[in-house]
C-alpha cells in the first residue's frame, strides 16, 4: 500500500490583524485537508526607528520571536490538539525566509499587509514577493474590509 503523503502549508505570520487572518485561513484549510502547519515569524534585529538604535546587553531577540509565533500560534489554536502546527521562527528577511520555506511547501499563505508599508497598500510587499518569488501556489488573505 502506498503511504499517504501529508500535505504541508507554510504561513507567514508578524503578529499583524491581516497575518493571524492568514494564520486562521490556514488552521481552516488544514481542518479539511489534513495538511501540516508551518507557521513562520521571520524577524531582524533592530537597527533603528528613526535614529541609530543601542541594543541593550543580554537583549535575546530570537527568544523574543519564538514567544511571539508561540503566543499567536497559541491564541488562534484555542487549546486544540486535533492540528498539527510547527512553530518557527527564523532570522532574516521576511521575503527571503518565506521564500526558502516555500521550497519544501505545497502551499504558501500569506496576509495582504502586515507589519510594514503604509496602510493603503493593497498587497505588500512581502506578500507581492512571495507571489512573484514562491516556489509553491500562494494565498494571500485580505485584511478584513
Amino acid at each position: 500500500m502506498a503511504e499517504v503523503r501529508q500535505e504541508r502549508v507554510v504561513v507567514g505570520i508578524d503578529g499583524s490583524p491581516t497575518s493571524m487572518r492568514a494564520l486562521r485561513w490556514a488552521l481552516r484549510y488544514a481542518e479539511r485537508t489534513g495538511a501540516r502547519i508551518e507557521a513562520v515569524h521571520a524577524w531582524q534585529t533592530p537597527t533603528s526607528y528613526g535614529a541609530p538604535l543601542a541594543v541593550l546587553p543580554g537583549e535575546d531577540f530570537a527568544a523574543k520571536a519564538e514567544q511571539a509565533v508561540n503566543e499567536s500560534v497559541d491564541r488562534e489554536l484555542g487549546g486544540r490538539r486535533d492540528l498539527e502546527v510547527e512553530r518557527i521562527a527564523d532570522m532574516g528577511y521576511a521575503p527571503k525566509v518565506l521564500i526558502e520555506h516555500s521550497k519544501k511547501a505545497d502551499l504558501l499563505v500569506v496576509g495582504s499587509r502586515g507589519r510594514g508599508g503604509f496602510t493603503g497598500t493593497l498587497l505588500g510587499s512581502v506578500s507581492l514577493h512571495c507571489v512573484t518569488n514562491a516556489a509553491c501556489p500562494v494565498v494571500v488573505v485580505r485584511a478584513k474590509d
